[in-house]
């Protein structure tokens, strides 16, 4: 059994940006501080969620460098580092180990895909160059590439390869994978509405997006599951399915951009080709916000 990364929670965290559509620091640190301060269980920066993919180099390695030294070994920091370049993904991966992230959240190649064996070939060079363990991310809805379960079960084999993010929302696949890879490969569901489905399967908790809003009780949702309380965990999951529909009502982060924007963390901004939530899809989320308690 290789060593966890982290259970429960872990916040895949906005990067919020001004109107001038620059990365917003200061509101960055406040959101690092409250997510800590409500109980999260990690932190994963400049994922998905985190707008990777329209930040500069330049700005990519400073959001991580600020990640790790805001939450400055409180809890897990994961660092996003994947690329559908490899040569760019091991460069992420080592500056990411340099400043000390806990742990790198690698995708599959985007765009130009990769056959089964390509993946092989394109993780086993990343994970060789990491000194931290690497969590594998599986989206094939953003990346149109899917890691099959006997690949991961072929990547398990590698010492720096403790975990997968999958967000196929496949179950089944889900299933073969805890089969095949056993407990040489911790499973994180990647979608919010399947965290207690992936929890039954062996899952170790979520790399979440809900949670940038309701930190603590995504967490808390994880811990009822972990500590047996599955009917508690099911319960939680079911009370904020239609929040977590409405977080992804649009692209991933359009709406929980708005909804930080409207706690107070940066302004509603992204980049194009991205473009803030259209209002009458705002208007509902805000809605099952304010049922789900919180204060907007």
């Amino acid at each position: 059994m290789k060593n966890t990364v982290f259970t429960g929670a872990a916040t895949a965290i906005i990067t919020p940006m001004n109107k001038q559509g620059e990365v917003d620091y200061e509101a960055f640190g406040r959101l690092i501080d409250w997510q800590l301060e409500q109980g999260i269980d990690a932190i994963v920066a400049t994922g998905t969620t985190g707008e990777a993919s329209t930040l500069t180099d330049e700005e990519h390695k400073e959001v991580l460098r600020f990640a790790v030294e805001r939450v400055a070994g409180r809890v897990p920091v994961i660092a996003g580092t994947g690329s559908n370049d490899t040569a760019y993904a091991i460069e992420l991966t080592k500056f990411a180990c340099e400043i000390g992230a806990d742990a790198m959240l690698v995708c599959t190649p985007y765009y130009n895909k990769a056959t089964q064996g390509g993946l092989v070939q394109s993780f086993t060079a990343i994970a060789d160059v990491s000194t931290k363990p690497v969590i594998l991310y599986n989206v094939p809805s953003r990346t149109g590439c899917n890691i099959t379960p006997a690949t991961c079960a072929k990547l398990a084999e590698h010492p720096n390869i403790v975990a997968i993010k999958e967000a196929s929302g496949n179950i089944s696949q889900v299933a073969q994978i805890a089969k095949l890879a056993g407990d040489k490969l911790d499973i994180y569901s990647g979608n919010d509405d399947q965290i207690v489905p992936v929890m039954s399967l062996g899952g170790k908790g979520v790399i979440s997006v809900l949670s940038n809003l309701l930190p603590a009780e995504t967490s808390a949702m994880c811990h009822k599951y972990l500590d047996g309380d599955m009917q508690g965990a099911l319960a939680m999951q079911l009370e904020y399915l239609d929040l977590v529909d409405a977080l992804f009502c649009e692209v991933n982060p359009i709406p929980v951009k708005a909804a930080m924007a409207k706690m107070g963390y940066g302004d509603n901004a992204l980049r194009l080709p991205l473009t803030p939530m259209e209002e009458p899809h705002e208007q509902t989320l805000l809605g099952l916000m304010r049922e789900a308690g919180v204060e907007v």
